[in-house]
């Protein structure tokens, strides 16, 4: 049985938004299952994550309090993340993907799947089909 600690959720973007704008579609699901991810294991966030709930906020101060240190593991991104997601949009290109450069699904995708975490994620397609081994918390 996995310890506490064992076992770690990157939690994707579309959650944290749904809790910190109180979301009136996601609010509910989002918030459920961000408590139980914590109640199991530790919550991790990763540069890519805060930088895109930090467009909401204009001080670095007021960003840190939605998102503290102390409930959310800052995790830096391993650089065979990099090698992963880059693959994964080489996948996505081939099968007809349009946009120019890897996308932040892409490297939070293989963040998890390189770093043995589990993505609490609303948004599962890409992660679905590019990180079909990657364990995802998802509606």
């Amino acid at each position: 049985m996995a310890t506490r600690t064992d076992l770690v959720t990157l939690v994707d973007t579309n959650v944290l938004v749904d809790v910190l704008t109180q979301d009136d579609e996601w609010l509910d699901w989002s918030s459920s299952r961000l408590e139980e991810a914590a109640d199991a294991g530790l919550l991790a966030i990763n540069p890519i994550i805060y930088a895109e709930v930090s467009v909401a906020y204009s001080r670095i101060e007021d960003l840190d309090t939605v998102l503290p240190t102390d409930y959310y593991l800052r995790a830096a991104l391993p650089w065979e993340a990099g090698f992963l997601a880059g693959k994964a949009f080489v996948q996505y290109k081939r099968r007809g993907g349009s946009r120019r450069s890897p996308l932040p699904d892409f490297y939070i995708g293989a963040h998890a799947a390189v770093s043995g975490m589990r993505l609490l994620t609303r948004d599962t397609g890409r992660y679905r089909v590019y990180f079909p081994k990657l364990r995802l918390i998802s509606p």
